[in-house]
């Protein structure tokens, strides 16, 4: 069974669908390591991520293994090691190359081929799983994602600004919403769960119960 978790950043998504997967007994996968997974190798490998063909055809070439949460390419583990500033930097860049996602939406569709998975991100019920059995769209207000965000930073020891972050976050919305590959947007068949007003707690209780109401209808 395929659970997704789709919606705008600062709703949750991650923290939601790993604790969703413990509950449940299925694996987490975060789609997002392998993106990092390719920007480490091409950093070690000295491709510049400005060669956007080089990138393609390494990303063609890459054999991943993804057991238990951890992640290995060409038979290296990798789980900690894709884990750096640079990493990061670099995974936003190869995420942009079409190319580059369509490899790793087969790769992903791949991994969850045999198992049970709890996958979040902004295109896992639209372009990765369309077929899904349960898809959720995690959603709440800007305000409500601004403030999430400010506490977290203020309660780490560093300096924010509440309405820097706010329009940070109204920035990121647009982009995703009209971005020409893979848009956010919900899956006609998503439902829809706005976290504005609720706790977590409630939100993954909400998220639990239905999952396993459409396991049971899906035997």
């Amino acid at each position: 069974m395929i659970i997704t978790i789709d919606g705008p950043a600062g709703t949750g998504k991650s923290t939601v669908a790993r604790a969703l997967a413990e509950r449940l007994g299925f694996q987490f996968l975060d789609t997002g390591a392998l993106y990092r997974a390719v920007a480490w190798a091409c950093l070690e490998g000295e491709i510049s991520l400005d060669d956007v063909k080089t990138i393609v055809d390494k990303t063609r070439q890459m054999q991943f293994r993804w057991e238990e949460g951890r992640l290995w390419i060409d038979e290296q583990e990798v789980t900690e090691k894709i884990r750096t500033a640079d990493v990061t930097q670099g995974a936003s860049q190869v995420a942009v190359i079409p190319e580059v996602r369509e490899a790793l939406n087969e790769v992903q569709r791949q991994i969850a081929d045999t198992r049970d998975i709890v996958t979040e991100g902004r295109d896992q019920g639209t372009v990765v799983f369309p077929h899904a059995t349960c898809k959720f769209y995690l959603n709440a207000s800007a305000e409500e994602r601004a403030r999430r965000r400010y506490l977290e930073l203020t309660n780490q020891g560093e300096e924010a600004e509440f309405e820097t972050i706010l329009e940070q976050i109204k920035e990121r919305d647009d982009r995703d919403a009209t971005r020409e590959i893979a848009p956010l947007k919900p899956a006609p068949d998503a439902i829809l769960v706005d976290s504005t007003n609720l706790k977590p707690d409630r939100v993954l209780d909400l998220l639990e119960k239905t999952a396993q109401e459409k396991q049971a209808e899906a035997k």
